[in-house]
């Protein structure tokens, strides 16, 4: 590589999990922090190693927002040497499709930027065009709208994540509007350590250019065994049938459990030959695992909230239904950045507590 690697970070991709997260979370904190980073072995644990096209798009959305030099940005490319030059701010799009049609997670490209725009001198927005709302192995825009973001408000994040048009596997062509707040000052600590009292139960099954009777028939699988597994009133559980706007076809379950201290959110995608019941069992089989724990937080919201936790201003704990290789190999990553450890009770595949002493994380003056 010709860039010098003076100072930089070094990241092996291949480490844990070794997914396209290491990557996510390497360039989010090199954009926050200002450091160089070098990532080799890059999805090094995946049947097609290398940078694909979502992957790609969130090194070019972060190279945006920091005017970064970057060496290594091209499909199937397994090292990346990126050199951020500043923070920026201002109105941004990013096109999944740029380099050739994906249905890449518009999701992910979104939770890559969110940690340095929040920390940028004035407000941002985004427009994310051209890929995929609801995809596999990528949580959908529902949970973005309904559990992450909601979550991230309690420690002081303003943002906004709205789905102008949605974006199915393999076609995308999805498209969603952001706008991100910055920070007042620093993010605020968090405890999550008990659920409190079930408030309801939301069903949301949704479908685009399909049957509305595909998404009934989801809707009343997953009512039909919450009503009869959990020991819960029936009017506990609500059902919201949703047709979205969409150029190509796909249909989904959404489950939102929400109690008193937190929500949680769960989800199944449907696929050709995939009955809806099947659907539907999917995501309540998550859900009725979740409710089997008392711990609060779900596997995926651990997964993505301990980066934030190591950015606040104070000491942040919580307590998991799952710890996930995912959230340890993004618990390591972020160790790599910042001078935090995290102590973890528990081990991958367990309940967990994780408990951290944040940074404290300010914008630059």
């Amino acid at each position: 590589m010709h860039l010098s690697d003076r100072g930089v970070v070094v990241i092996d991709g291949s480490y844990g999990e070794g997914g396209g997260q290491i990557l996510r979370t390497s360039l989010a904190l090199s954009a926050l922090t200002q450091k160089p980073l070098r990532i080799e072995r890059i999805r090094a644990g995946r049947s097609r190693p290398g940078l694909r096209p979502q992957h790609l798009t969130g090194v070019k959305a972060a190279q945006l927002i920091t005017d970064a030099e970057v060496d290594g940005a091209r499909i199937d490319s397994t090292s990346l040497l990126f050199r951020p030059r500043r923070l920026l701010w201002g109105n941004f799009t990013f096109d999944v499709s740029e380099e050739r049609p994906s249905a890449g997670s518009i999701t992910l490209i979104f939770q890559t930027v969110l940690p340095a725009l929040l920390f940028a001198k004035h407000p941002s927005t985004l427009r994310i065009i051209r890929g995929g709302t609801h995809v596999p192995m990528s949580p959908p825009a529902d949970y973005v709208q309904r559990v992450f973001l909601p979550m991230l408000s309690r420690m002081g994040v303003c943002a906004s994540f709205e789905v102008k048009r949605a974006g199915w596997f393999p076609k995308g062509g999805g498209e969603v509007y952001c706008k991100i707040e910055t920070l007042a000052d620093t993010l605020s600590p968090i405890e999550l350590l008990e659920r409190g009292s079930l408030k309801r139960i939301l069903i949301i099954s949704a479908i685009s250019n399909l049957k509305r009777s595909i998404a009934e028939r989801q809707a009343s699988q997953a009512y039909k065994r919450l009503t009869t597994e959990l020991s819960i009133p029936s009017n506990t559980v609500h059902v919201e049938v949703v047709e979205l706007p969409s150029t190509g076809e796909g249909t989904m379950l959404f489950l939102l459990a929400e109690f008193e201290n937190v929500v949680a959110g769960f989800s199944s995608l449907g696929e050709v030959g995939k009955p809806a019941e099947k659907v539907a069992d999917e995501a309540t089989d998550e859900l009725l695992f979740y409710m089997k724990s008392d711990a609060p937080v779900d596997r995926r919201l651990c997964d993505q909230l301990v980066l934030y936790m190591a950015l606040a201003n104070g000491r942040s704990s919580i307590r998991t239904e799952k710890l996930t290789m995912h959230a340890h190999t993004n618990m390591w990553v972020i160790e790599q950045f910042l001078p935090v450890r995290f102590e973890v009770s528990g081990n991958v595949g367990d309940e967990a507590h994780i408990t951290v002493e944040g940074v404290g994380m300010r914008k630059p003056v």
